[in-house]
């Protein structure tokens, strides 16, 4: 079964499209199309949208799914002509919001993606720019600065983890990647050793790294199960021995393993 998802904003479209996919995420059976169609900031646009989701209805022979966060009252009503089944979130929520606070909301476009704060801003560039420089062991020396180093096997999650953690929560993390010759040497490597408490190790399933290893390197010994199997048991291993908490990232999202970083080390997010 097949039906078409729309999310739309008269701003970036993230709030609809973070709500919109969670609620979809529910229904494993059936298969989503999903478009965003952000800045749908004018009537002529409205227009240009209701048709698209007219056309989608016509191929699917049923109602196209639309997830909105339109402030324009004029916009909303105009996408409200589409023979789309509309979810108005801001409507949903913020009205019953404003009754309980005794307030009515500004409602202003993309107030909830804007720069609050530059502190706040400015903490998430400098954060990002941590990670960045210091992504697979490029400058231990800046580890002082780390609030928390993942440690891993080539192609856990190390890096994407370390950029959210920065972009999301303003967290400054590097990553440090545990080779093959540190596995054979049996012990944590010298430039991990004075930050130990920051350390925190990822894994993985070693079919699922085979896999994703093959994506980079095909047919190569860097990605055969065997090598897998035994670098991902190694490190396992090595996390046990040298006490660092660990966590299997096999079945997570970045957004998943990220949070679960959080609560596990006990770090507080540094912006929100």
């Amino acid at each position: 079964m097949k039906r078409t998802a729309f999310f739309i904003s008269d701003g970036t479209g993230i709030t609809a499209e973070a709500l919109g996919q969670s609620l979809l995420a529910q229904f494993e059976k059936i298969e989503f199309e999903r478009i965003t169609l952000p800045y749908t900031d004018s009537l002529e646009k409205a227009r240009s949208v209701v048709e698209r989701i007219n056309r989608a209805a016509e191929v699917d022979g049923c109602k196209p799914i639309i997830f909105d966060t339109i402030v324009n009252s004029e916009i909303r009503v105009e996408i409200r002509k589409s023979t789309g089944y509309m979810i108005d979130i801001f409507g949903t929520f913020l009205e019953p919001l404003e009754q309980e606070l005794g307030s009515k909301s500004t409602y202003t476009v993309g107030k909830s993606h804007s720069i609050a704060s530059k502190a706040s801003y400015d903490r998430r560039i400098e954060a990002i720019n941590f990670a960045l420089d210091n992504d697979d062991g490029a400058r231990t020396r800046h580890y002082s600065d780390a609030e928390i180093i993942l440690v891993g096997v080539s192609r856990s999650g190390k890096t994407p983890t370390c950029i959210y953690l920065a972009l999301q929560y303003g967290i400054k993390a590097a990553n440090f990647p545990i080779t093959e010759d540190e596995i054979l040497d049996q012990r944590l490597p010298e430039a991990l050793r004075t930050h130990r408490e920051k350390l925190f190790g990822l894994t993985i399933d070693p079919e699922r790294l085979a896999v994703i290893r093959n994506e980079r390197k095909p047919n190569s010994r860097y990605c055969s199960i065997q090598q897998c199997n035994y670098e991902v048991e190694e490190v396992q291993l090595m996390y046990k021995r040298e006490r660092i908490p660990f966590l299997n990232s096999t079945d997570y999202s970045v957004e998943e393993i990220s949070t679960r970083i959080l609560m596990m080390t006990g770090i507080e997010r540094k912006v929100r």
